[in-house]
């Protein structure tokens, strides 16, 4: 989650980048963008607390969601630049452990 952040703060600094955001947007409002990956970046924040809350077969299906919608934020929503490249290959490959951890997950006795 947190290298989401670090990806898009880094991306931000390079020259260019705001008017590659805008070609990006085309018609669509640079806010409206922002509120989409505001509300992405809330899923594996929620995770967090719906892991210690939820019971086993809700948990483990919200996991798997989680980590796919994540993912397809992440490689769909992202950038060519080395440096993001490097941080999305990391994500996905904890997203994949995710899924991997919650699919093997057995129900407490």
């Amino acid at each position: 989650m947190l290298n989401m952040a670090y990806a898009d703060i880094l991306s931000l600094n390079i020259p260019g980048a705001h008017e590659k955001l805008v070609e990006f947007a085309g018609s669509t409002p640079i806010s409206h963008l922002m509120l989409v990956g505001a509300v992405v970046i809330q899923i594996p924040i929620f995770m967090i607390f719906l892991s210690r809350i939820l019971n086993y077969k809700i948990n483990r299906t919200m996991n798997i969601g989680a980590a796919i919608i994540t993912g397809i934020f992440v490689v769909g929503g992202g950038s060519l630049y080395p440096h993001y490249i490097f941080i999305a290959t990391i994500e996905v490959i904890c997203l994949l452990l995710v899924i991997w951890t919650a699919w093997k997950w057995k129900p407490n006795p």
